[in-house]
């Protein structure tokens, strides 16, 4: 049986609607819901004006909120169908009901499948990539590898916004490059180090104080600078954009992860979820996913899981699509054409029944980039394969395959406990190789025959999977009450995840894991950017205590040449973490003495 797809809108303003439904009822509907084969998506709709200045009012301190556990505001919404018709109709129909269909203006041509393998004709993989060899030559640390994404430019950008917009609020804010810096830190900290409240990190009692918290800035300070952190002039917001206020941060965020990310031939799309349970935003909830509500994302990414290009969603009502493709299809699109800014190659795409159709893979065949998905039965253009029920009744390893002979698409159906539809312009079946399989009535593994297309999937699919897994580990845990807030540490979270893939990638001496990364790029922001003037002496003991800690320390290499701090003669290198000038001779010494 297909797939089948609800579609709902909540809208805040359906109150004069007497019949409408519910949130609350909608999600203890999905929760009774016990089909495997239907797919939910509820969005609920922002303001009618996203980008007018009352979208910057509080929506709700999020310290402390865990889980679904939604205000009452939110879960008495209102839910009405999207695309229900005219406003009449929607006056006589507010049940909840899945979304019309919409009817191809122009019928499809008729495709021919034939019995054989696929014939692609791209060319190979030869491409490299000088652009990588140079951060190997560099040497970078992990501050350096991220202020590749946060660099002087985009810093700067963030410190002017927000103080244009405190301005505007009639606030003399005077945020600095090194007060932003200390609160990257804190966000950076956050995720591996969390309370109940922020406010405990300065809390006198000694269950909770955090002195590198502390120490480098005050907590009225921090409370005052997050408050007004801004990313956009509110006097020239796109109102057709849902997402204007934070825009240019996605532009350079975008550019940045596209300059620097390693030139590979394989990569992957698919959805994201930015946590957010407040009041507003184009949020969507998932039923069985691990994070059920907030706003989702589209994310390209390598095989590895570095975020090359994302775009949060706006629902089809805001996103126009491309040459008849549905939304997620138009969204490949999208991400095709920016890689494809770094050279027309022959990239190769894979993704999940979501977006996989067997005309987007003829569009994207077209412009000369390969992909392979698997692909829901509804979306296979009539292609006749075998009954799922009838491959259940041959040997495991079993499969069924056609080729559309005007496009050169291939799809193929495999059967190993469960029938699975793979559709791809660029893999065929051959070679078939063998994949083990475990059988849980005999307790062993066996060898069962595999298409190539499908091999390749699973062994080079799964990159958006694989970030979203590092990204959940140590993601940012302060949030502040305005809806867009959530979206910095999401942002925050995948330049770390960039910068410690490029660090895994780059690094000739031994590699550290993600937590120990996440630390260092903290602990630096926190004690470098400190505000001396107002600690006193307890500059004097952060100082002692960071410089024996054994953690973060790196050495790096200094225009300006300085005494070193073991010898006291001239050195052009100096310990990062430290701020302190020492040759690399004296380097151990100097951290155990």
């Amino acid at each position: 049986m297909a797939s089948t797809s609800s579609t709902f809108i909540v809208g805040r303003g359906a109150g004069s609607k007497p019949k409408s439904t519910k949130l609350l009822e909608v999600l203890n509907a999905l929760e009774e819901e016990e089909s495997s084969h239907s797919r939910e998506e509820i969005f609920i709709a922002p303001p009618d004006n996203a980008s007018g200045d009352f979208t910057d009012e509080d929506s709700g301190d999020e310290d402390g909120r865990r889980g679904s556990h939604l205000p009452g505001s939110v879960l008495h919404a209102s839910v009405v169908p999207e695309d229900s018709g005219t406003e009449e109709e929607e006056e006589d129909e507010l049940q909840l009901q899945p979304a019309m269909k919409r009817q191809k203006a122009v019928a499809e041509p008729q495709r021919i499948w034939t019995k054989r393998d696929i014939r692609p004709n791209f060319s190979s993989w030869t491409a490299s990539d000088p652009h990588i060899e140079d951060l190997k030559n560099q040497e970078l640390s992990p501050v350096g590898l991220f202020e590749l994404f946060f660099d002087g430019g985009t810093i700067n950008f963030i410190v002017n916004e927000t103080n244009r917009y405190a301005w505007q609020k009639n606030v003399n804010l005077g945020l600095t490059a090194q007060e932003l810096k200390c609160v990257l830190g804190i966000l950076i900290l956050s995720g591996y180090i969390s309370y109940p409240r922020r406010r405990m990190f300065w809390e006198t009692s000694p269950d909770s104080h955090h002195h590198l918290v502390a120490d480098a800035i005050r907590r009225d300070r921090f409370e005052l600078i997050f408050s007004y952190l801004h990313f956009a002039d509110n006097t020239e917001l796109d109102e057709s954009d849902r997402f204007a206020k934070v825009r240019p941060l996605i532009v350079r965020m975008n550019c940045n992860f596209q300059k620097h990310a390693p030139l590979e031939e394989f990569y992957s799309f698919g959805e994201s979820m930015c946590e957010y349970f407040g009041h507003r935003g184009s949020k969507q909830l998932r039923a069985g996913k691990p994070m059920r509500l907030g706003y989702k994302i589209w994310c390209g990414t390598t095989s590895r899981g570095y975020l090359v290009w994302f775009e949060p969603s706006q629902g089809t009502l805001f996103t126009k699509s491309h040459g008849g493709l549905d939304l997620g299809g138009s969204m490949v699109v999208k991400f095709v054409d920016a890689l494809q800014e770094r050279g027309c190659l022959p990239y190769h795409i894979f993704f999940d029944k979501v977006f996989t159709s067997v005309k987007l893979m003829s569009i994207l065949r077209k412009k000369g980039v390969k992909a392979t998905g698997t692909v829901r039965e509804y979306r296979t253009e009539r292609c006749p394969l075998k009954d799922p029920k009838e491959l259940k009744k041959m040997k495991r390893g079993s499969f069924d395959y056609k080729v559309d002979e005007s496009e050169e698409v291939i799809v193929c159906r495999w059967y190993d406990g469960s029938a699975v539809t793979v559709c791809s312009n660029a893999v065929g079946i051959e070679p078939v190789g063998l994949a083990s399989h475990h059988s849980g009535t005999t307790k062993t593994r066996a060898q069962v025959h595999q298409p190539s297309l499908v091999k390749l999937y699973q062994e080079k699919g799964g990159g958006v999977r694989r970030m979203d897994q590092n990204m959940a580990k140590y993601k940012v845990k302060i949030r502040g009450m305005k809806w867009y807030s959530s979206f910095i540490g999401y942002v925050v979270d995948a330049a770390l995840n960039n910068a410690w893939q490029l660090h895994r990638t780059c690094s000739h001496d031994a590699q550290v894991d993600l937590l120990a990364f996440r630390r260092y790029v903290a602990c630096v922001y926190l004690e470098s950017n400190a505000d001396v003037s107002s600690q006193g002496r307890r500059s004097r003991r952060l100082e002692t205590e960071s410089r024996f800690d054994m953690v973060g320390h790196w050495i790096v290499h200094q225009d300006k040449r300085t005494r070193c701090a073991l010898c006291h003669s001239q050195t052009n290198t100096r310990c990062e973490k430290c701020q302190k000038g020492v040759h690399a001779k004296c380097f151990r010494e100097y951290h155990i003495r």
